[in-house]
């Protein structure tokens, strides 16, 4: 099903590209990425402007008021959401604490509760599809890192030396605690400016993550790693906490050690930053989506609803859109119950409806789970189903594409625009052959 999606994603953007260039959804999406980064940066860094409500770096205090004035435009200007009026009354209160030189644990606890509302109302991808393999991020690190930061992270690498802004030292443990691995795969990816920092988005995103979870290790090291390992695996509410990459990523060491303490949450991430593999679902895809969305339905009912809206929309994408072309394949009338009720199951979050109603839906569609489990049986298919699957909703799409094309060139030629009849020609040839590599 991704693969068909992206396929006709990518022929799409090719056709509307040379006439109304980049498409919106992707600036938005732009948009929240550059908003969070700005928030994680606000939340580690504005401790070193101000001290006991004196500022003591002018240059580094005028910076956060900046990037949180630059944060309120941002949000100012995403799409119109329930959740959009909060986001903005929380950027205002960031700004007046700032402005009031409040204290630094105060300003970043305003930030990172922001940048979590930010992503829960304002979705982007959150985590890596597979678990990065930490011998890959090595390698990269050696490749593009170590020369400035250093092989042992300390920032001290020899190209490094001389630098106006020093290369970040992985090992400052205090600065690490305050980050995330997702904060992390941000800065890699889209670089820091007004530094020496350059994106390095031109890597795969598999790439990206594999170098974040290898320099976010640094900081967490030696006894620790053991100690991690023993608090995993006999720890049942732990893996409760984490359940995947996705609670991982997002969660920075100093958050989990505010619910169980600096020492478990320093070795808790030695051990999983090195091991991620440990964070990969043993459930099955389906059951993962019933178990997520009695989950939404039940922290719906305890008041937190922009939990409710993550963990319904994490149903969908983590637990049923896997097994969609299999779905489809056999029972394409299911496929329409299932979407649609996930769809208007969401839309009940975001409106803040009755908690009972959002029970009654969430049973709804674990019902029509729990038939598509029935459907594909114990397993998720055979490889001839899924080939079969995935080829018709490809087949599908490709002539919902087909039909655009067509219906654009006439419209062009009608127009007498033949110049841009060309580019169309040559968008769709071009998404063609990407699609085909």
């Amino acid at each position: 099903m991704k693969t068909g999606r992206i396929r006709f994603a990518l022929i799409f953007a090719c056709l509307l590209a040379p006439l109304v260039g980049v498409l919106p959804a992707r600036a938005e999406s732009s948009d929240v990425e550059s908003a969070w980064r700005l928030l994680d940066y606000i939340g580690i860094d504005y401790e070193g402007a101000v001290e006991n409500g004196v500022v003591v770096n002018p240059v580094e205090y005028d910076e956060q008021v900046e990037f949180a004035a630059t944060v309120e435009q941002k949000l100012k200007g995403l799409e119109e959401k329930p959740e959009r009026q909060a986001l903005l009354d929380s950027a205002t209160a960031l700004q007046q604490a700032i402005a009031a030189h409040a204290p630094a644990a105060d300003v970043a606890k305003l930030a990172h509760s922001l940048a979590d509302a930010l992503l829960a109302a304002y979705p982007v991808p959150l985590a890596p599809s597979t678990p990065p393999e930490f011998k890959r991020g090595r390698k990269l690190y050696e490749m593009h890192c170590a020369s400035c930061h250093g092989s042992s992270g300390d920032g001290l690498g020899p190209a490094g030396v001389g630098l106006d802004i020093p290369p970040i030292a992985f090992t400052d443990k205090a600065r690490a605690r305050q980050r995330s691995l997702f904060g992390l795969y941000q800065v890699i990816s889209q670089g820091l400016d007004d530094t020496p920092m350059v994106s390095y988005a031109h890597l795969p995103s598999d790439d990206r993550w594999a170098l974040a979870f290898y320099s976010g290790h640094f900081a967490f090291t030696g006894q620790s790693l053991a100690d991690g390992k023993a608090l995993w695996e006999n720890e049942a509410a732990l893996r409760e906490r984490i359940k995947d990459l996705k609670d991982f990523v997002s969660l920075s060491p100093q958050a989990l050690a505010e619910e169980i303490g600096e020492e478990k949450a320093d070795a808790v991430t030695a051990y999983l930053r090195q091991n991620p593999e440990v964070l990969q679902p043993k459930s099955s895809s389906l059951a993962l989506s019933r178990e997520r969305l009695a989950e939404s339905a039940a922290v719906y009912r305890e008041g937190d609803r922009a939990r409710a809206a993550s963990l319904a929309l994490s149903a969908y994408l983590d637990g049923f859109e896997p097994v969609e072309p299999i779905v489809a394949a056999r029972n394409s009338k299911l496929l329409t119950q299932i979407e649609d009720g996930m769809a208007k199951y969401r839309a009940a979050i975001s409106r803040g409806d009755d908690a009972a109603k959002i029970a009654q839906q969430a049973d709804g569609i674990d019902a029509l789970l729990a038939e598509a489990e029935t459907l594909l049986g114990a397993g998720t298919g055979s490889p001839v189903s899924t080939f079969l699957g995935a080829a018709t909703i490809l087949l599908r799409e490709g002539m919902e594409a087909l039909l655009i094309i067509v219906a654009m060139i006439a419209f062009l030629r009608q127009t007498g625009r033949p110049e841009a009849v060309g580019r169309v020609h040559g968008g769709w040839i071009s998404a063609l052959l990407a699609g085909g590599g």
